[in-house]
Formats: C-alpha cells, structure tokens, sequence
C-alpha cells in the first residue's frame, strides 16, 4: 500500500515507467476477469460495448486537458495474433472512447513487428526480455508522432511491459507524451491508478483504495 500523501509507488521511484499515466476502469478480480478473457480470447464481441463504455465513462472523468491528446492509439497485435483471434481487442475499445470523447484514433502507427511468446505465466523480467524490440513506428508514422501527446489502450495492465515497451517505442519516435488508459490492472501492476466508474459493479468498490498506488503525474 502507498501512505497517504505519497505520489509515487516504490517501483516506480526505482525504474520510472516511460509513460506519464495510466487510468484503469477495473480491478482484474471476478468476475472482470472472466468476461475479459471472454471478450479476448473467445471472441465474444457482444461483452465490447459495455467493457467499452467502462473505459469511457473513466477517461472521461479523470483525464484532465483532451485538447492536447493529438492521437488514441491501440495497443498493437501481431499478424499471427490477429489472424487468430480475427480482431485486436484493444483497438475495439480505442475506437468507441476515441469517437466519444472527439479524439482522433489510428491503428497504423505502432506496429507490433516481431512475433513474441504469450506473456501468460510469465515472469516481470522474462516479459520485459520477451517484448525487447517488438515493435516499431509504420513507415512515415514519425511525421504524425513528432512532438505529440499520445494515449495508448489496452486491455489488461500485468507487469506493465508491454505497455512500457510500446510508450518507449513512440518516445522514440518522437511521441512528446504517452499516456495509457486500460480497462482493467492487476493488483501487482505498477503505476496505474485505479479509478471506479459510477457504473462499475460493487464488486470493486472495496478495493478502489486498497493497495493500488496512484498515478505518476
């Protein structure tokens, strides 16, 4: 548990993440949990609209300046990835919170360009070696990343490399800031504020102050 008063997690003192914030809408306890990996892995698309306004109804209300976030990009999948689970749940999520909130999103300026093992079950330092290098800015993404404030979505914050990973990747090309908003965090993930929608289930209201560390602003 963070004390009171104290901005930054531990981890995040010791290895700053690349990205500024990072808003979450759940916790990943049951039953999100399960209708996540529903939603993702077994393609049950009819779970997109609700997780959906989730992710909106929380960036909506905590997100501080929308005028200066110039691009709400996916976290990208590979070619495999897509091609087996026919759609990149991440970009389902980006494109409704985009539209609500008038954003502009695109799905081809990160690219995830070298395959990777799943990261289930796998260990921090064995995700961060496993995602070295994955991805990489499209041919002539870095004319639109220069200088930019960009918001990255995903699914699920675990350890929080892929994420870190793809803020880096966008930094270097250019980004001026990346910001992440996720649907849901793992109790372990660092860096990630946790924040309840009035319409989240009260299965979470318990723990949207109980161990997880708040944003680095």
């Amino acid at each position: 548990m963070v004390p009171e008063g104290v901005a930054l997690c531990g981890a995040c003192v010791l290895a700053p993440p690349p990205f500024e914030r990072a808003l979450a809408s759940l916790s990943y306890v049951f039953p999100w949990d399960r209708l996540i990996t529903r939603y993702k892995f077994a393609g049950d698309l009819s779970l997109q609209p609700a997780l959906a306004r989730l992710l909106i109804n929380t960036v909506g209300a905590e997100h501080e300046n929308f005028d200066a976030v110039n691009w709400v990009l996916p976290m990208p999948v590979s070619a495999r990835r897509l091609r087996e689970r026919g759609f990149n749940q991440s970009w389902e999520l980006a494109r409704p919170l985009a539209r609500a909130l008038r954003l502009a999103a695109r799905h081809d300026l990160l690219l995830r360009w070298r395959e990777t093992e799943h990261q289930t079950g796998l260990s921090r330092e064995e995700r961060n070696a496993n995602l070295r290098g994955a991805f990489m800015p499209a041919p002539g993404a870095r004319a639109c990343l220069g200088g930019a404030h960009v918001a990255l979505v995903d699914d699920v914050l675990t350890t929080g490399a892929s994420a870190a990973e793809a803020a880096r990747t966008l930094l270097e090309a250019g980004a001026a800031r990346v910001d992440v908003w996720l649907l849901a965090r793992t109790p372990e993930a660092p860096g990630a504020q946790l924040v309840i929608p009035a319409q989240a289930a009260i299965h979470d209201r318990s723990q949207a102050n109980a161990g997880f560390p708040p944003a680095r602003e």
